[in-house]
């Protein structure tokens, strides 16, 4: 699903409305492709999001503030920052029948332009000064295109323009001449191919208004139809008559397209108040989790650094440890090689003999280039260290443990953060714990998270740390012995916490509890998960552990999906 000329004339309406007039509050750089803008126009504050994303590129109005993901400005965000922060927002047109938006921002260092290129792979964002290029979200050379160089310091010139009729200046004569020219193709491909600005979706609805089939064939429809019906709709978008839709599927919670106009030949389509609305539908607000995948790249790449480091070293630490038997075995070994080895001829790579009568027979490997007594030396070392690793290992292997399920915490918490604070949480943990390798970076400044607070039922309060610094915090100052502790069960995550306040906390504020507990965890897209709850009195943390690590008993166990809502 792409956007289309008639979609960019309904954006290009509702901004002039909207937004034309207003001052940039704010700029946001998304990802490598996206940036965002909060503009204050008519009393209000509107989100801006446009992406030159080759799978996805798009620009319209979103519901919810828009959030920063990359780590470092770009060229262009730098650029937009002086020229475009802080300016007025003085007009956005669209060239006609062009999926191009022109934004231009008059500001304290003058007028500028900021062109949306909305074609798919070759979608960019351009900065222009009079007709130069300040910088693009994309540069393009002339190893990429020699006729249309995008790079600082060239002109601008716009795309080649379509070798289409315009629609404009369509007759009934050039519709009938278009139908004339293949008469078995369908009429909505002869559309796309002969008329500027017309998409495969506007040209389906068109045909499907002129003969109820959107796939009709060009000898099946008279010229005068289609043009009837295409004027029709050429005129809407000429006058600004638009009517923004989406089309569900049949789940009812993911949508298969989204229009400026009634979506007819597809069936079942819901009228939306917006063009931006219906794009946000389809596309979703692009203010979730996915906003911070470019800031939690580097946190990323250093956290799983530590984990394999982690894993192996308690894998070397397992592999040294051995079994007392296996340990007595050595000195068994040893001293085998000592009784017999009067009687080892040069050469022997191997001794056979019994420790004890009733003990089966040991085969002993041996180093031909060694003597016995240098034999059995090595076997003596090999016991006398598997002793020291029988005292010291059980030690080391558990703060290993302890050291990768802290990492493991960490990495949810990552997974979940869901702003830079809480990013840079992790980061600072992970520091902190001595686990940080590369350079130290801090992300864009901000005040630490609280604790996230739900109200349930009779004024019951849910408390859910968002990482293992708020896990403990809940652990020991902000509840009581009486408050029930929750937590999914043997995966990391978020701790819970239902204040009891002296009273009874109904079951289904438990279940609802639980359902956090599993949404908040490493188990959040499980179908199920299983979610231990006791007595906060009954928690305790682990000694030598990291913050927020426990150990539980007299718990209960509850199976739930999990849910934020």
């Amino acid at each position: 699903m792409y956007v289309d000329s008639v979609t960019i004339a309904a954006l290009a309406a509702e901004f002039q409305s909207k937004l034309v007039g207003g001052r940039v509050q704010a700029l946001y750089e998304i990802d490598s492709y996206a940036v965002g803008f909060e503009i204050y126009a008519h009393r209000r504050r509107h989100y801006l999001y446009m992406t030159a994303d080759p799978t996805a590129a798009r620009c319209h109005l979103v519901p919810d503030r828009l959030r920063r993901g990359a780590v470092v400005s770009s060229p262009l965000g730098l650029l937009l920052k002086k020229y475009v922060d802080g300016a007025g927002l003085v007009n956005i047109t669209q060239p006609r029948w062009e999926r191009v938006l022109h934004v231009d921002f008059s500001g304290h260092e003058g007028t500028t332009r900021l062109i949306v290129e909305l074609m798919d792979k070759r979608s960019n964002l351009i900065l222009t000064v009079g007709n130069d290029i300040l910088d693009s979200i994309k540069r393009v050379d002339a190893s990429q295109n020699r006729y249309r160089q995008i790079l600082p310091g060239r002109p601008y010139i716009p795309p080649p323009p379509q070798d289409k009729l315009s629609p404009d200046n369509l007759t009934l004569s050039s519709i009938d001449r278009i139908l004339k020219q293949e008469p078995e193709a369908q009429v909505a491909q002869l559309l796309v191919q002969q008329i500027a600005g017309i998409s495969p979706l506007f040209a389906r609805e068109i045909i499907f208004f002129a003969s109820g089939d959107p796939t009709a064939q060009a000898y099946d429809v008279s010229a005068g139809m289609v043009y009837a019906a295409l004027t029709q709709r050429i005129q809407d978008v000429v006058k600004g008559n638009f009517q923004p839709c989406i089309v569900p599927v049949e789940d009812g919670e993911t949508f298969r397209a989204f229009a400026a106009y009634p979506l007819t030949h597809l069936g079942r389509w819901q009228s939306v108040e917006s063009i931006s609305e219906a794009m946000a539908i389809y596309f979703g607000a692009p203010a979730g989790q996915e906003a911070y995948a470019p800031a939690k790249d580097h946190v990323r790449h250093e956290l799983d650094g530590a984990l394999e480091q982690a894993q192996r070293k308690l894998a070397a630490l397992e592999r040294e440890l051995k079994e007392p038997a296996e340990i007595d075995t050595l000195r068994k070994q040893g001293e085998l090689i000592l009784a017999y080895g009067a009687t080892l001829r040069p050469g022997q790579s191997a001794l056979r003999a019994k420790y004890a009568p009733d003990e089966p027979e040991l085969v002993i490997p041996l180093d031909p280039s060694l003597s016995y007594p240098e034999n059995a030396r090595e076997y003596f070392d090999k016991y006398e260290k598997a002793k020291r690793a029988a005292a010291d290992v059980p030690a080391l292997k558990k703060q290993a443990a302890q050291e990768l399920a802290y990492l493991e915490q960490l990495s949810t918490d990552l997974s979940l953060a869901e702003s830079w604070p809480e990013i840079d949480a992790v980061r600072e943990a992970l520091q902190d714990a001595g686990f940080w390798k590369g350079p130290r970076r801090k992300g864009p400044s901000g005040g630490k998270p609280g604790l996230r607070r739900f109200e349930i039922g009779d004024d019951f309060v849910i408390l859910v740390g968002r990482n293992a610094e708020q896990n403990h915090q809940l652990l020991t100052q902000k509840s009581g012995g009486d408050d029930l502790w929750l937590h999914a069960r043997g995966v990391p995550g978020s701790h819970v916490i239902i204040k009891s306040d002296g009273r009874k906390i109904p079951e289904e504020v438990i279940r609802r509890a639980a359902q956090l507990a599993a949404y908040y965890s490493a188990s959040r897209d499980d179908t199920q998960v299983q979610v231990d709850v006791t007595e906060r009195r009954f928690v305790r943390p682990i000694k030598g552990g990291g913050p927020g690590m426990v150990t539980y008993r007299n718990e209960r166990t509850l199976p739930v999906k999990p849910s934020a809502k």
